[in-house]
């Protein structure tokens, strides 16, 4: 009898400790989550990320694992092939993520993906080429690998296989796309390409059906950014990006409505000072799109959470309390009730009302 009462408390204790995304219960989650740099996963900062997490109704954090340079953010053991472009900005990455599961936060690898200075430096022959030989960079200073070249893909789904054994639960890929403006200056480039007939738009799509494929034996979902202007048009044949054919290949996806970078659309010169119906409006066109699709992804959209005051005075409007809940009061009149904020430094609005 002793021996049953003990079992039945052990049970009972194990079950309580699990986090609440375990298991199926996971997909039935609705993610609302925050953008963290990897180098505010530890210290002060970190603590008051948490503390904002843990006394809202967030539950999850997008986590650079592969930054925007190309660096892999985290040092893994000296036997990976990414051993050499690793910083330790995250410094124990099994005990971050032992911390986000205690505190039942989602843990999302954000893994940028084709913008790689770190890759294109090493490996040139996989990047673009200006006439004199040096590789291309756009206005930012910024190198893109060549989503053409296979080679690229297998080293960016490694990377995320990495994350995957580390404990995240989702990848997510950004930056899937050809360099801004690309069909503008594509011919004065030089650079490999494995078939002349494939379009850009093909490679893209093409690499996201093969990272969710490889990626299915390690247990994780898999989510990929995309421009919200590629929604509202048939396709962005420039940078690649088809939005009904990379959503039939993700379990998540993700666009970036931000208000403040859209031009003149749905009727709004100026769609910063009006976020409740840039949102609305962008859902509308979003939902049309995806139930045509036989099995559609979650749509996790991601919401602007900082201030554009590069668009000019009369042009923007302070972003706070308000302007974050009507995005998602926005996103909840088309039905959509999962969403990430994005600011770059991490400085998040307090006191939001995350639910609706």
């Amino acid at each position: 009898m002793r021996k049953v009462i003990f079992l039945l408390m052990f049970l009972f204790v194990f079950s309580v400790n699990q986090p609440f995304f375990a298991g199926s219960h996971e997909s039935k989650l609705q993610i609302r989550g925050i953008y963290v740099q990897a180098a505010n996963t530890q210290g002060q900062k970190f603590n008051q990320l948490l503390h904002l997490v843990k006394q809202s109704d967030l539950n999850a954090m997008v986590i650079d694992i592969k930054n925007d340079h190309g660096t892999l953010t985290f040092q893994p053991d000296k036997s990976s092939p990414y051993y050499r472009i690793s910083r330790p900005y995250i410094k124990n990455p099994t005990k971050l993520i032992e911390t986000l599961n205690q505190h039942n936060i989602y843990p999302i690898a954000r893994v940028v993906v084709f913008k790689d200075n770190v890759l294109a430096k090493s490996h040139p022959e996989w990047s673009f080429k200006t006439a004199n030989g040096t590789i291309w960079r756009n206005g930012r200073g910024d190198a893109f690998t060549n989503p053409f070249v296979k080679q690229v893909w297998d080293y960016n789904i490694g990377i995320a296989k990495e994350a995957a054994k580390i404990g995240f639960k989702e990848i997510q890929f950004d930056y899937v796309r050809f360099p801004e403006k690309f069909e503008t200056f594509e011919a004065s480039l030089t650079y490999s390409r494995q078939s002349k007939d494939q379009s850009r738009v093909s490679a893209v799509s093409k690499f996201v059906k093969t990272a969710h494929e490889k990626l299915k034996p390690y247990g994780v979902k898999m989510s990929v950014d995309v421009f919200g202007n590629a929604t509202v048009i048939p396709e962005a044949p420039g940078i690649g990006q088809n939005f009904s054919q990379i959503a039939q290949h993700v379990d998540v996806i993700s666009a970036m409505i931000y208000p403040s970078h859209w031009g003149s659309i749905f009727g709004m010169k100026k769609p910063d000072l009006e976020p409740y119906r840039l949102v609305s409006e962008y859902a509308k066109v979003e939902k049309a799109r995806l139930t045509k699709l036989a099995d559609p992804p979650i749509s996790r959209p991601w919401l602007q959470d900082f201030t554009a005051t590069w668009l000019g005075k009369g042009n923007y409007k302070v972003y706070g309390k308000n302007e974050i809940e009507e995005q998602i009061r926005a996103l909840h009149s088309q039905g959509i009730h999962e969403f990430l904020l994005w600011n770059a430094k991490n400085n998040y609005t307090p006191n939001v009302q995350y639910v609706k």
